[in-house]
């Protein structure tokens, strides 16, 4: 499904420098369609946020209690704008609200030290300058450059949103940080705790009754669990990186656990116990020290223990797509506040922008999305630069001022898709997928490509299926801790280590079987889902496909576009909810991975799987080629259940068997350059 601006909107607009009735706030300027940094309006955003603003200070609270209906006690941090002389703003101002597990400890230290007088400006200008691009250190200088791209101001506290005219509210998350209760990660109770912080907020004399909600990640999940339950008070969503499908993004994706969930859950359970100073003399002194530390006790590592039973017996509901997950996931089609998503195509979280993106039920203006090339960890980097989005506070403070304070600034009608083009640049556009492309089918073939001799198999990718049966054999191996996939489940943070965890696959490769296409001719966009059927076997009852699709230079460099994996048994597809071109191919195979819905592997016969891909954005330049992977395995990306390695046997062999009568082959939306 597409979504189109009205025709009346596509082009750029003069707008009167008119007041409106509710703010006064005049419309600077013209923003023609096509322009990723937002063209004039962008120009004036910026100005807007890096000028003076509204007030000179701020001030905060950090020692705020807001009681839910249920008794339990979540702690906040309130900021408020003041004059030059420290003294409260008395003017009600619309809200923004970020509700996170990180501890407010830690988002306080990441606050004081961006805001300390000499080290703050020096962290900021670094930021900016260091440019390692080309070098050992360009991983590196991508993460420090997050900083300047302003995901800390959308993550935290943002003092020059408030100074403009704004009060923000920074809630714990019950049972995390100084917040009493138990730890529900993104439960239904912790849901309706949003829905009464919300409420609360609204009574208060510093709120003019009207609230935006933002945040990064797992703030950014509640916030749009938050708008799908519709308060009348919320008027705006700025989500960066959140979630709409936490099972096939990285809870099980294709039925195996990732590495980075155990990790992330015990950061957070350890994160929680650590007492906030800015709490701590008031909590003993009233008591509520006690009842946090039996509240700790009473959960002590939420979710660790079910975690790993799910894993060592595959016993536990929380290891298969599961009720417990429906009762996570925001409803997205039910959002009716304007709503903002920023996403990376290799983010942990990788097809929830776009998917968020298309299920908003509003037209473009109303829902924008930006995704660009990178993780987790380093959204943001690169923004604010001569041809890219602007910085992620300035969008931020855009998209509040138009739709929580009425300012006519030109925000809807920027992007409304801003995309960075793998292998291209900054685009704005109307839809994605982008148009110019089509349903593109390349088979794959035994033929050698004669450009992948360092592989396990260099095959083909072409038009025309195989001609006569072959078996290419594959094992596991442990090259996947050195790839693309190891820096994705990282979160990104190991980007900082070199060409191999981002930009060239070619080490990993030496486990594949490689398939690859003649270079093309012209650019050639890749853009939406895609779909890899495989016919394969093992000798095993268990087998783990990982899979990437891949832009390969000239000069041999392999750089993945996109990836996926699925388990044997976890073949059976849900049709109602796959996607199909319009003649009739699977685009995008949505599989059941529950536990009733396994099935059997038998040994040694040839099965058909489709394996999901994350929908990107590409385009392959002249001389370029297209590259399908296949791989055994892809550690740690993709874990295996201790059942289900048992039933694998270890260092098996899996076969892709290439069968004239049942061909493997990728379906893709691409340009005339591949077909």
């Amino acid at each position: 499904m597409t979504y189109q601006l009205d025709p009346t909107q596509s082009r750029a607009r003069v707008v009167p420098s008119t007041r409106t009735r509710t703010t006064g706030a005049p419309h600077f300027g013209t923003l023609p369609l096509g322009d990723p940094t937002g063209g004039a309006d962008g120009i004036r955003w910026r100005e807007q946020v890096d000028g003076k603003q509204l007030y000179p200070r701020v001030v905060i609270d950090r020692n705020v209690s807001i009681t839910m209906s249920d008794g339990v006690v979540l702690r906040a941090t309130v900021i408020r704008p003041a004059n030059r002389f420290g003294q409260t703003i008395l003017t009600p101002y619309p809200a923004v609200i970020n509700i996170n597990p990180y501890n407010r400890a830690a988002i306080d230290f990441i606050d004081q030290t961006l805001h300390a007088p000499v080290l703050g400006k020096a962290l900021h200008t670094a930021s900016r300058s260091l440019d390692a691009t080309g070098t050992a250190l360009e991983g590196l200088t991508t993460l420090t450059q997050t900083l300047s791209g302003g995901v800390f101001d959308v993550f935290g506290i943002n003092r020059n949103l408030v100074r403009s005219g704004y009060v923000q509210v920074v809630v714990d998350v019950r049972g995390t940080g100084a917040s009493l209760g138990k730890w529900q990660i993104l439960g239904p109770r912790e849901q309706q705790d949003s829905v009464e912080v919300i409420d609360w907020v609204t009574e208060q004399e510093w709120c003019d009754g009207t609230v935006g909600m933002a945040g990064w990640s797992y703030s950014a999940i509640n916030s749009l669990q938050a708008a799908d339950k519709r308060p009348a008070a919320l008027k705006a969503v700025f989500a960066v990186e959140g979630c709409d499908d936490l099972v096939r993004d990285i809870y099980i994706t294709g039925g195996m656990p990732s590495a980075f969930i155990p990790v992330w859950l015990s950061a957070v359970n350890m994160l929680k116990w650590v007492p906030n100073p800015a709490n701590v003399i008031r909590d003993l002194v009233r008591g509520d020290a006690v009842r946090w530390a039996i509240d700790r006790v009473k959960s002590p590592a939420t979710e660790i223990p079910s975690l790993l039973w799910g894993f060592l017996t595959a016993r536990d509901p929380r290891i298969f797509d599961d009720p417990y997950f429906d009762d996570r996931d925001p409803v997205v089609d039910r959002i009716e506040a304007p709503t903002f998503t920023v996403g990376a195509w290799h983010d942990l979280f990788g097809r929830s922008a776009t998917g968020v993106y298309e299920r908003l039920q509003m037209e473009p203006g109303r829902k924008q999305m930006i995704v660009g090339d990178g993780y987790h960890l380093d959204v943001g980097s690169g923004y604010g630069g001569q041809f890219a989005p602007p910085r992620l506070d300035v969008l931020e403070r855009a998209w509040f001022d138009r739709w929580l304070k009425g300012h006519r600034n030109g925000i809807e009608y920027y992007g409304p898709v801003t995309m960075l083009q793998q292998g291209g640049a900054w685009t704005a556009g109307q839809s994605f997928p982008r148009a110019g492309v089509a349903p593109t089918r390349l088979y794959l073939t035994a033929e050698s490509s004669s450009t992948a001799d360092h592989c396990v198999h260099d095959g083909s990718l072409s038009s025309t299926p195989a001609q006569s049966v072959s078996s290419l054999h594959v094992r596991p191996d442990s090259r996947g801790l050195r790839s693309r996939d190891m820096t994705q489940v990282t979160a990104g943070a190991t980007l900082a280590l070199g060409a191999d965890f981002a930009r060239d696959a070619r080490y990993q490769e030496r486990g594949a079987l490689s398939f690859t296409t003649e270079p093309v001719g012209e650019a050639t966009p890749i853009s939406g889902a895609m779909n890899l059927r495989l016919n394969v076997a093992t000798t095993a009852h268990e087998a783990v496909w990982a899979v990437t699709v891949n832009d390969v230079a000239p000069d041999g460099t392999s750089v993945v576009l996109t990836n996926g994996a699925l388990s044997a048994s976890n073949r059976a597809l849900d049709q109602s909810k796959s996607t199909y071109a319009e003649d009739g191919s699977l685009l995008s195979a949505h599989h059941y991975l529950s536990r009733k819905r396994k099935l059997p592997v038998p040994a040694d016969e040839a099965l058909r799987i489709d394996v999901d891909l994350v929908p990107t954005d590409a385009v392959l330049q002249p001389g370029h080629r297209l590259r399908v992977d296949v791989y055994a395995a892809s550690l740690p990306r993709y874990l295996t259940l201790v059942p289900d390695l048992i039933k694998a046997r270890g260092r098996r062999h899996q076969r892709l068997v290439l069968d004239p009568d049942h061909p493997s082959h990728l379906t893709l939306l691409a340009g005339d350059g591949l077909r």
